[in-house]
């Protein structure tokens, strides 16, 4: 895999940034940003990115029932959702908070909370410690102190490992900093047992190498924005082939590794089917994707965001599969 390194503020990023600064001085001669109740509640639940927390949800109670073998207490999956909502929403907003530079420079985050000046920089701060704090105690009160522990692993390890350590200075930022998006699935066989076993473990290492293939082809889209901001996401330092290349290995480790729950007897045919199905449709377009990098197809009919949308399907129809495959057995 390729791998690079690059200064936490390039030049470019210091002359945008400086430029950025006195657009905001600007800004604030005119008069102060209007601020209204209605649109602060708005931002602060902005900071929290409900739409990524939706899908670690989507790995979370799945792998419940599957712990359970059936349903579980409904109390429990209830304190499971809010105490996993409230860790990743703080260490959403701990991100916003220490990315505010360059999410003022890149498209796709302009209209962010902080970049706005809806919500203020110590506000964020005080809002992200605030929910990892709640978060935790909660957890560790009303479900277990395993399940809070790794909730706050998760939040920590996102927070400092990825935004703070590797996300400006390496390609393989998402492949590791990945390693916070696979801890549900831990919390969620945590939150019903009390403890670890191989089933939450190869679940674990599915969302593993499902994410860089999950976000690579987002990255391609948007790699004008990462570029300008000096971020090494591997499609801003490789060519497409390369990124492609990288992508269909990681699919086929990915469908690989989900298929080792049933000879290990945690899944029975209907997981199976599920995942043969949905894991031979992904590679399909893998290879597509591959293909068309390839013949070097660029813009708009390289069609990269296809593999994007069908990833997030994909683990939906994956983690659906395992709630309902307990009943089927």
């Amino acid at each position: 895999m390729c791998v690079t390194a690059v200064e936490s503020r390039p030049g470019g990023t210091s002359q945008a940034l400086k430029a950025l600064g006195e657009g905001a001085l600007g800004a604030a001669s005119q008069g102060p940003v209007r601020r209204p109740f209605g649109a602060r509640v708005k931002a602060f639940v902005a900071l929290t990115k409900p739409r990524i927390i939706e899908l670690l949800l989507i790995t979370t109670v799945p792998v419940m029932f599957l712990a359970q073998q059936g349903v579980p207490d409904l109390k429990l999956v209830l304190l499971t959702c809010v105490g996993g909502y409230l860790s990743a929403g703080g260490a959403n907003a701990l991100n916003m908070y220490i990315d505010r530079d360059i999410d003022a420079l890149m498209d796709r985050t302009s209209q962010r909370p902080l970049v706005t000046g809806m919500v203020s920089p110590p506000e964020c701060l005080v809002f992200g410690i605030t929910l990892a704090v709640v978060s935790t105690l909660l957890f560790g009160l009303t479900v277990n102190w395993l399940s809070a522990w790794l909730s706050l692993g998760a939040l920590l390890f996102y927070v400092v490992v990825y935004t703070m350590l590797l996300k400006r200075r390496t390609a393989q930022n998402i492949v590791w900093g990945g390693i916070a998006g696979c801890m549900p699935v831990l919390i969620g066989w945590s939150a019903v047992t009390n403890s670890l076993s191989w089933a939450p473990v190869i679940l674990f290492l599915v969302i593993f190498f499902w994410t860089p293939p999950h976000y690579w082809p987002l990255s391609m889209k948007v790699k004008d924005d990462y570029a300008r901001v000096g971020v090494p996401m591997l499609p801003v330092i490789a060519s497409n082939k390369v990124v492609a290349r990288q992508i269909v290995i990681y699919s086929w480790v990915m469908v690989a590794v989900s298929l080792l729950l049933t000879p290990l007897g945690y899944t029975g045919w209907f997981y199976t089917a599920v995942a043969l199905a949905a894991g031979g449709w992904w590679l399909w377009e893998a290879h597509a994707l591959q293909n068309r990098a390839k013949a070097e197809v660029t813009g708009a009919k390289l069609k990269e965001m296809r593999l994007f949308h069908w990833s997030i399907t994909y683990v939906s129809l994956l983690f659906v599969a395992i709630a309902v495959d307990p009943f089927l057995r």
